[in-house]
Parts: structure tokens; C-alpha cells; sequence
């Protein structure tokens, strides 16, 4: 198997410079060749010096229609690379990308300007999501000028790909004083309201920052799921989100400890007060939300069953 690394994102969005970064970390000066697949040219070019040290080529693909599983077994029989590096294009469409059977993605990494991106969110959201849904890493950069933004930014991410890294840059490097300030309800309230947005916001919050919620109760309106196989005693109370845009659904919730779970049937609605504590879950492969029912109560469906970030 071949092992490739992609790096995709808009036009300018620091893809070149990521990927010169990493040439020139000494863990990257590897034994053998690295294959750069440059399906996008922008202002900044990779120097030669830097290319011959790493012992890395480069190949331009310029059209869509070239970047095929044919031809890149020929870049790949042409260099007899250890590793490919693909700069892919923004605009192509990444949703249809082929690869080579043989090449396997070992990471994934999306590069944002920062000081673009509600353009592009706003106006290429899907094709923005399809770039960042399966990315482990989503590398936010120029944030200088935007920085009371990023909590929105980070949400925006997380709701379409709740497991990825989010890291913010500025010129000196790495932002890491974030402050969660802006929550949408008081968070050393005795218990938590969460209406449509509120609920939302918990739930990717609560990805990140579980210590702010542990032991403390929420109260929220909420869908049950009763997944297959699901332990006696547990149901899901959630939410349906429009995550990117009116095509990309996801149901948000965690599970729930409940005595009459079993007395519960699929898609009702409920009222849910709970205690959240953190706890292992075999379906989050460890530690996470899980919450405790201190009430389940019928309800009415609410008038949009679909909550949004926006």
C-alpha cells in the first residue's frame, strides 16, 4: 500500500506553505522519495533547495480530468515515490476524487483562511463541507484580525466534523486563549435550559470541554432514538441538525440513562431533564457524555424539528 497525505482548501489558503512546514521538520526527512501532486498553483512555489534536501518532486496537475487513477499510477511508476503528497484543488470536486486501489489515506488536513472564511461558508458551504467532513485536522490561518470570530468559526467546524482538531493561527503561531464566553445561557446556572440553538451549542461544546458540563443538570426538548443492540436501560435523546446545508442532515445526541427507557417509542418527542456526567461508551471508544434521566416526559413536537447553527 502506498501511503498519501491530503491537504486541500480554497485557493491561498496556506496549502504550499503547510506543506513546505512540513518538508523542513527534520521528523519529515524521511529515506526515499515524496510525490507532491500540485493540482493548484498559487503564489507561493516550493523551493527548489528545500525539494532537493527533502529528496521530494513535485508534479502539476492542472485539469480535473487528469487526476484519475490511470495517471497517477504513471506519476507514482515515473518517481517510485515512499510516500505522495497531494495539493489538492479547492474547486474540483473532492466528493468525487478516485485514487489508485493501492494508495491508502493516511491523514487528511484542511488548510482556511481565516480572514475568508465566512465568505466561502456562506457561499461554497457545500462544497466547503465536503473538503473538511473527513479531515482530521482543520488548520485555520491569518486569524490575526478575526480572532473575537473563532468560537463561531470552531462550532461551524465541529458541526459538520465533530471529531476534528480545530487550530487557530495568527503571525505568531498558534492561538490557544480561546475563551468560551459567548455560550448562549448561563453556564453556572442550577440547571440548564437549552432551547433549539442552546441544545446545539451544548452538544459540540460538550465535545470539547466535558469538565464545564460534569455533573451539572440540563433540560432540553428532544427526539428519541432506539438504536439496535442498545443496552437495556438507554435511549438517545436528540436533535436533527442541519449541519452544512439543507442536503447534509445528522441526528445530535448522547446516550442517556433511563429506567422506562423500554416504554419509550422511536422518533417521540420528550421533555429530558438530566445529569451529565462523563463515563466510558463503547460507541465513543472511551470517555464521554453520558447522560443521567432525572425526568422523561411526553411532549409536543416542536415547530422546527430541524434546529440549524446559523
Amino acid at each position: 500500500m502506498k501511503a498519501v497525505y491530503i491537504i486541500n482548501g480554497f485557493l491561498e489558503s496556506g496549502k504550499t506553505e503547510f506543506i513546505t512546514y512540513t518538508l523542513a521538520q527534520p521528523y519529515f526527512q524521511m529515506k526515499g522519495t515524496t510525490l507532491i501532486l500540485l493540482c493548484e498553483e498559487g503564489e507561493v512555489e516550493y523551493d527548489p533547495s528545500l525539494l532537493k534536501k527533502s529528496r521530494a518532486v513535485v508534479e502539476v496537475i492542472d485539469r480535473e480530468e487528469d487526476f484519475n487513477p490511470n495517471h497517477l499510477i504513471e506519476l507514482e511508476k515515473k518517481h517510485k515515490p515512499e510516500r505522495i503528497l497531494i495539493e489538492y484543488n479547492g474547486m474540483w470536486n473532492f466528493k468525487g476524487m478516485k485514487l489508485p486501489r493501492h494508495w491508502r489515506v493516511e491523514q487528511q488536513i484542511t488548510t482556511i483562511d481565516g480572514s475568508t472564511f465566512p465568505m466561502y461558508y456562506n457561499n461554497m458551504r457545500s462544497q466547503l463541507a465536503e473538503m473538511i467532513r473527513n479531515s482530521e485536522m482543520i488548520i485555520f490561518n491569518r486569524c490575526d484580525k478575526v480572532r473575537e470570530e473563532l468560537n463561531t468559526y470552531k462550532r461551524n467546524i465541529k458541526a459538520v466534523n465533530p471529531g476534528a482538531d480545530v487550530i487557530f493561527e495568527d503571525a505568531n503561531g498558534e492561538i490557544t486563549d480561546i475563551l468560551e464566553d459567548d455560550l448562549p445561557y448561563d453556564i453556572k446556572s442550577d440547571v440548564l435550559e437549552l432551547d433549539d440553538y442552546g441544545y446545539g451549542i451544548w452538544y459540540l461544546d460538550s465535545m470539547d470541554h466535558l469538565e464545564r458540563y460534569e455533573g451539572k443538570t440540563i433540560s432540553f426538548l428532544a427526539m428519541v432514538l432506539l438504536p439496535d443492540n442498545f443496552p437495556k436501560g438507554y435511549f438517545v435523546p436528540g436533535r436533527m441538525a442541519m449541519t452544512c446545508c439543507a442536503e447534509d442532515m445528522a441526528f445530535l445526541g448522547y446516550a442517556c440513562e433511563y429506567k422506562d427507557a423500554d416504554t419509550l417509542k422511536q422518533k417521540e418527542w420528550v421533555k429530558v431533564t438530566a445529569v451529565v456526567k462523563k463515563e466510558y461508551w463503547a460507541d465513543y471508544k472511551g470517555e464521554g457524555p453520558v447522560l443521567h434521566a432525572v425526568s422523561v416526559e411526553k411532549a409536543k413536537a416542536p415547530k422546527n424539528e430541524v434546529i440549524s447553527f446559523n
